[in-house]
């Protein structure tokens, strides 16, 4: 039922309850995302690993091991070390290998200088790429995760069977 601008007041003066609460404003709560920022002014040297989401906006040197996350390489980020990871975004500089489970992502202001091995790869114009691309078709990235199940259940079998 619409109601006039004359009735939503009441009597008091004071506006009337929304009849409507589809109509007021709706608070939405969303996770944290979780992600790890190595800022600008910090270097790292060695490896890093984990399985969140990593924002590099400094410098490191060494391996980086994240194969159930992304790696994104900020304007500011020089890496200079080998990359392994679902998902890897370049808008800084990467000196060394990228190898990703899903894709590869070269912005216009990124630079990559070694070779990548991904599913998938994006370059923009205006990005630096010098090294190597190997692009995987889905079957063998699937064929590749179906190998380590079996190879679990083979030891499984030998330890029941040992047992």
């Amino acid at each position: 039922m619409l109601q006039s601008s004359e009735n939503s007041f009441n009597k008091s003066g004071v506006p009337a309850s929304n009849p409507n609460p589809y109509n007021s404003m709706v608070k939405t709560v969303t996770a944290p995302v979780d992600q790890a920022t190595i800022g600008r002014t910090l270097v790292i040297k060695g490896e890093i690993s984990g399985s969140e989401a990593l924002y590099i906006d400094g410098r490191i040197e060494g391996k980086i091991t994240m194969p159930e996350s992304r790696v994104t390489v900020g304007r500011n980020g020089k890496v200079d070390a080998s990359i392994q990871a679902r998902e890897v975004v370049v808008m800084g500089t990467v000196n060394g290998n990228i190898e990703c489970n899903d894709r590869v992502d070269v912005r216009s202001e990124g630079s990559v200088h070694g070779d990548i091995c991904c599913s998938r790869i994006t370059v923009e114009d205006g990005a630096a790429l010098k090294g190597g691309i190997q692009v995987r078709s889905s079957e063998i990235k699937q064929n590749q995760s179906q190998q380590p199940a079996k190879q679990d259940q083979a030891k499984a079998m030998a330890a029941t069977a040992n047992a």
